[in-house]
């Protein structure tokens, strides 16, 4: 049997600005299909692909699975399939850091509220506003 080679996890973030990468350069494949549909014979085909895998080169670090998704790059026509976007969506992610440990000498229930705490009112309040009916007569001196 073969020996499964080590994959290295990729961050979250640096998952994320791939994506962002991949998404863009797909999207542009996409829509501006007459310039990319030759494949390797399209010269802006071409430069768009070495500038996205050089950016996710710089991103993600090499894997083999980037220079597949090159080659496939290459072949006429598959540009319209998303090959950058599906490239990095197969990548695994590392799971988050794991959170500090707690202070062992951290209270662990909420204290007690103070005694000194206000009561609460039973009566009914009164209201800021006037009643429906009522007028409210205007400050001297102003003209209403």
């Amino acid at each position: 049997m073969l020996a499964r080679l080590p994959v290295e996890a990729v961050s979250p973030r640096r998952k994320r600005i791939a994506l962002l990468v991949a998404a863009l350069a797909d999207a542009a494949q996409l829509g501006l299909f007459p310039a990319f549909v030759e494949g390797a014979l399209s010269i802006p085909d071409d430069a768009l692909d070495v500038v996205v895998s050089v950016l996710l080169l710089v991103t993600l670090g090499w894997r083999w699975r980037l220079a597949a998704a090159l080659l496939l790059e290459l072949v006429p026509g598959v540009a319209l399939f998303p090959t950058w976007t599906a490239f990095v969506m197969t990548l695994r992610s590392a799971p988050p850091a794991p959170l500090p440990p707690a202070d062992p000498n951290a209270p662990t229930t909420a204290p007690p509220a103070p005694s000194s705490a206000a009561p609460r009112r039973t009566s009914p309040r009164r209201r800021a506003w006037p009643r429906r009916g009522s007028r409210r007569r205007a400050p001297a001196g102003s003209a209403a």
